[in-house]
């Protein structure tokens, strides 16, 4: 009988041809003596996330941001997040095994939620990609915005949107911010439909920041708010201020050793 190796956990999305890919998955690395699992355990030494690049992020959310490497298998559409094609499993099974993949580290931000009802402590939620705040039931929102200790305008319009360099090709971008390169720490602070008339007056494009900078919104009047980690909703009441900053939590993807990050954004975007 063949020995059984470490544990590696697959996340399957729901559509069928994910499911056929991650069955197809499952008996590759089993017959390799791998012990696979559906559910995650703390123990597993990878992570494989089987869909698009939503399913990766649900994935990361769903595990607790663990330090144990990630690597997708895309099966969705642009895929930016996920490294391996299902025809070429194989070929990424014999390069993990060698150890030649390399690993990708992307930082994180996180969100601190700070009430005026002290009682009611302070909420944190991190995330990948971006954290966005935008007034609730899509009403134009008046938010105070402060980087680093410098207060900076009071902006008017749909929300803000902080992202890191990783998530700088997802929303970010749609929102005409800046591509970049996610061996850089920082963060965009990139406004959604600013309002600029005589009465309010609002900056249009991103804002780059070192990563160690934080950035502080105030919602006017205790507006109610509405936070959105990597598309994960949180509604948020009686808040007088929200900190978003680096969490501090790196998250580990594998690639294989000719991967490019500029390759990539010229395969996915131009």
């Amino acid at each position: 009988m063949t020995e059984k190796k470490s544990v590696i956990h697959i996340s399957v999305n729901s559509d069928e041809y994910s499911r056929k890919t991650g069955v197809m998955l499952r008996k590759k690395l089993e017959a390799k003596g791998y012990e696979v699992t559906a559910t995650f355990k703390p123990e597993a030494e990878l992570i494989i996330s089987v869909g698009g690049d939503g399913a990766f992020l649900n994935t990361l959310h769903r595990c607790g941001f663990p330090d144990i490497p990630f690597v997708g298998v895309n099966t969705g559409h642009l895929g930016f997040f996920q490294e391996i094609s299902p025809e070429n499993i194989d070929d990424f099974i014999e390069k993990y095994e060698a150890g030649v993949c390399v690993v990708q580290d992307l930082e994180t931000v996180k969100a601190t939620v700070i009430h005026q009802d002290e009682y009611r402590g302070q909420a944190v939620f991190t995330a990948l990609n971006e954290i966005i705040v935008r007034g609730s039931n899509s009403q134009t929102v008046h938010l105070d915005l402060s980087i680093g200790g410098n207060f900076i305008e009071k902006f008017s319009g749909d929300g803000l949107l902080v992202a890191t360099s990783a998530g700088s090709t997802a929303y970010n971008y749609s929102l005409g911010g800046a591509i970049a390169d996610p061996r850089i720490n920082m963060l965009q602070v990139t406004p959604i439909a600013a309002v600029n008339s005589t009465a309010y007056r609002s900056f249009t494009s991103s804002l780059m920041l070192p990563g160690s900078l934080p950035v502080r919104i105030r919602p006017e009047a205790e507006q109610p708010l509405v936070l959105i980690g990597d598309g994960n909703k949180h509604d948020i009441t009686g808040a007088s201020e929200v900190i978003i900053e680096s969490s501090g939590k790196v998250i580990h993807l594998l690639r294989l050793e000719d991967y490019s990050f500029w390759k990539k954004v010229k395969t996915k975007f131009l």
